[in-house]
């Protein structure tokens, strides 16, 4: 016997500060899910981040990562900022101005399961969250959840809301009423792989990861490629040009969950406070930051590329 209906699940999740939420039955993704990311691997379109091969078998199946698994609660968490950086100033995506998505949307799934199971009962229950960190593929489950369809840019995007949402998934292991996917409305738009300065996202081959900006800045632990050494402009941490040519994201309102607003002290860096960042003024404005991934030395190699351009 379910302990809450699904209806009341979504309209939790809404209180919680979720934007959207659906929900899937939990199953073996389908064939042609299956065929395109095994191909994609095949063809080393992620590039270095080997990790993306492991767990195989679970990405797949994600009953494989729970037993007893019958639903997955798929969420989006709006980010889009309310302040951005001066123009002008070295950038960031702007899912980087707040704080650590990971922890703030796991700390409200944990939340939403004890709501599901009851304070009492949730130590005991068996749940699990994710929150873009285990072999789970969040923008297929979102789809099949209703939430939106898959761009042409591969982000998630949310009819008149626009595609600048964190995802995360809560795994129960009971029935619900599941929600029913929707029809790709992109059309015959491709603002994204237009703008896109490197083509990784082109209509004649897949998504390729090494040649991303997002992938070129943050993942990426080894020099930049000249490619994007010439394209990066003056942004020092991911990419949003994808997202910002998308016309979907018209619709865009600004979040106002608060750990995802950027502290004033990142709102006043300039150009050259930039240059003399030390590591501890690193560690000091991006504590409980996901920027923390690009690491120190990351980030000054990506600022030191920003005054290369500057100067030439």
């Amino acid at each position: 016997m379910n302990l809450r209906s699904s209806n009341e699940i979504k309209a939790e999740a809404q209180r919680l500060g979720f934007f959207a939420c659906g929900i899937a039955e939990a199953d073996r993704v389908s064939a042609d899910e299956e065929n395109h990311l095994r191909s994609w691997l095949e063809r080393g379109m992620n590039a270095d981040m080997a990790w993306m091969n492991n767990y195989l078998d679970k990405r797949l199946d994600p009953r494989l990562l729970m037993d007893g698994l019958r639903s997955i609660v798929s969420v989006a968490m709006n980010y889009a900022p309310a302040k951005t950086l001066p123009a002008g100033e070295p950038q960031f995506a702007a899912y980087a101005l707040g704080r650590d998505y990971h922890d703030v949307v796991k700390q409200r799934l944990h939340r939403l399961a004890a709501f599901v199971y009851g304070e009492e009962r949730v130590s005991q229950a068996n749940y699990r969250v994710f929150v873009d960190s285990g072999p789970v593929l969040e923008r297929y489950w979102a789809v099949k959840a209703g939430l939106g369809w898959v761009g042409k840019n591969r982000q998630l995007i949310i009819p008149r809301a626009g595609s600048m949402f964190f995802l995360g998934e809560l795994f129960l292991d009971m029935p619900l009423d599941y929600d029913t996917p929707m029809p790709d409305r992109c059309g015959r738009c491709t603002k994204c792989m237009d703008r896109c300065p490197t083509r990784a996202i082109c209509a004649d081959r897949p998504f390729d990861a090494a040649r991303c900006l997002s992938y070129q800045t943050i993942e990426n632990r080894n020099n930049l490629s000249e490619e994007a050494r010439r394209t990066m402009g003056n942004t020092i941490y991911g990419c949003d040009i994808c997202q910002e040519a998308c016309p979907w994201n018209r619709f865009a309102m600004p979040t106002d969950i608060p750990e995802f607003q950027p502290n004033e002290e990142l709102l006043a860096m300039t150009r050259e406070r930039w240059r003399q960042l030390t590591i501890d003024d690193f560690r000091r404005l991006f504590k409980g930051s996901a920027v923390k991934r690009v690491k120190y030395e990351g980030l000054m190699r990506n600022i030191s590329n920003l005054f290369r351009n500057f100067t030439s």
